[in-house]
């Protein structure tokens, strides 16, 4: 009898926490990274372009003259780059949720790969990094599932395929 108030009262006091939570607004619904996803499977948005460094003229030097009516033209540094474009795959509906991604390529090399809509569940969060990784540095959709994600990362490959098929 003398230990059945103190098993009690921490009996109690280990319930209370587990009484009183509450899952998150995120269990089983979905992770978005940008505000309204896509309704087009494939769509090319330009990405936005820098201005030429401005190269400001070093001391000492005299300023050129020009003849009457010619103008000055600064010679060419760079050939022009290749324009940066960004293709968003199809919504892949697999068991966890659905992925859906955003592939930005600079002429046929992919520069960044996001997870436009994916299952907002621990592995997903965790294996996504693990996938972009894996896609910027093999420069394809040929990547290695991640462990504990594989619909995840199945549905992240299909949609990556999808958006560079589109690409060419």
């Amino acid at each position: 009898m003398k230990r059945a108030i103190p098993v009690l009262a921490l009996s109690v006091a280990g319930l209370v926490p587990v009484w009183l939570y509450s899952p998150g607004t995120g269990h089983g619904g979905e992770i978005s990274e940008v505000a309204a996803p896509e309704t087009q499977p494939r769509q090319e948005v330009p990405a936005p372009q820098s201005a030429p460094p401005v190269v400001p003229p070093t001391a000492g030097s005299a300023p050129r003259s020009t003849a009457p009516g010619t103008q000055q033209q600064a010679p060419q540094q760079q050939a022009p780059q290749q324009q940066q474009r960004a293709l968003s795959g199809p919504a892949i509906t697999t068991s966890e949720g659905v992925v859906q991604v955003q592939v930005t390529l600079q002429g046929t090399k992919i520069t960044d790969v996001k997870a436009v809509r994916a299952p907002n569940s621990n592995p997903t969060r965790m294996a996504l990094p693990l996938l972009r990784q894996s896609a910027l540095k093999a420069q394809s959709a040929d990547i290695d599932t991640v462990s504990g994600a594989t619909a995840t990362s199945e549905g992240y490959r299909q949609s990556l395929q999808a958006a560079l098929d589109g690409a060419r």
